[in-house]
């Protein structure tokens, strides 16, 4: 029996509105129905690039009868009622991180989550990533014993303009995010948070009382330690990398290279290729499986799409590694 590609509506036609229109166009079970953005222009380059209506109103799509799921992209600010209204239509939605930027806005939302039967997801996609996974799976498969350690790096290659850090809730809302539910992937029962934050080089971010350079380390119930690296520059490219120790060993991800190609000459040994420039492609095997998975999740079949619990989760982390870094003290969390 042939199953129907499932019909998507995407809201938001920006930089990951697209990222995902391609995602949905690749996948021979997802077809892109819809895109709505109030910037109306974006949405028609996607429809006229990938097929599907376009239009300015996100409520217009909801109400169609023409998609199957809902995937939004849209500004944080606009997460929360975009789900709610998901959920009224009865449509499945995989919503972007963060859920929202104030967690008494999340908590409001979340007893309707909880009765409404109709599956939210929010895209933490580096879950999916192939090294990651692999590496997560591993470390509970019980290969280096009882985690002890975890060290995860995350250094972006530039700034982002200062438009973006006005509304993006500061570095730990924004970028550490997603290196708090990658902690969580690894080891879920994390009761303390301790964070230090300086701003060195970006300007916007000192403008805006944030920080571009931050380290946070988290304790489990059990006692393991975690460690977050974080800078908003690297001159190397985008710096992605774990290590996971534990009593019989350790497991490491490193860094993705623009190539395979390692030149050794008299004037160095074993030099390599810079790390992937930018997080699409850093991250593009990652998005298309978040993808495959949200489409098993829509369709009632067993998935690891992250939840809104997920989400609300790494919420409450970032909300103690920033109130940690400007109050000096560590944070005792649930």
């Amino acid at each position: 029996m042939t199953t129907s590609p499932l019909r998507f509506g995407l809201i938001g036609a920006g930089r990951i509105g697209r990222v995902h229109a391609a995602g949905i166009t690749a996948d021979p079970d997802a077809v892109l129905a819809w895109t709505a953005d109030p910037f109306v222009d974006g949405a028609r380059d996607i429809a006229a690039r990938y097929g599907g209506v376009a239009t300015d109103s996100p409520a217009e799509l909801v109400a169609s009868g023409e998609i199957d799921a809902v995937l939004v992209a849209s500004p944080t600010p606009t997460h929360v009622d975009l789900i709610a209204a998901s959920i009224d239509a009865g449509l499945p939605v995989l919503c972007e991180k963060p859920i929202d930027l104030d967690i008494t806005r999340v908590d409001a939302l979340a007893a309707k989550v909880a009765v409404a039967g109709v599956p939210v997801a929010i895209g933490f996609n580096r879950r999916f990533d192939p090294s990651f996974a692999a590496a997560r799976a591993r470390v509970a498969a019980g290969e280096i014993g009882e985690l002890e350690q975890l060290t995860i790096i995350s250094r972006d290659p530039a700034a982002p303009p200062e438009s973006y850090l006005a509304g993006s809730g500061g570095i730990f809302r924004d970028m550490t995010i997603h290196d708090f539910d990658m902690a969580r992937f690894f080891a879920s029962d994390i009761v303390e948070v301790s964070a230090t934050g300086s701003t060195l080089f970006d300007d916007g971010a000192r403008r805006h009382g944030d920080f571009d350079t931050a380290v946070t380390t988290l304790r489990t119930r059990g006692g393991a330690l975690i460690t977050i690296v974080n800078s908003r520059h690297s001159a190397t490219g985008y710096d992605q990398r774990i290590e996971a120790f534990g009593e019989r060993g350790m497991l490491q991800v490193d860094n993705l290279h623009t190539d395979l190609v390692r030149s050794s000459t008299s004037t160095g040994a074993g030099t390599a290729s810079p790390f992937e420039p930018f997080f699409l492609t850093r991250y593009a095997l990652a998005y298309a499986a978040e993808l495959r998975e949200f489409v098993k999740l829509a369709r009632g079949q067993a998935s690891t799409s992250p939840t809104f619990d997920d989400g609300r989760a790494a919420l409450v982390l970032a909300d103690a590694a920033d109130r940690s870094a400007r109050e000096g003290r560590t944070i005792t969390v649930a």
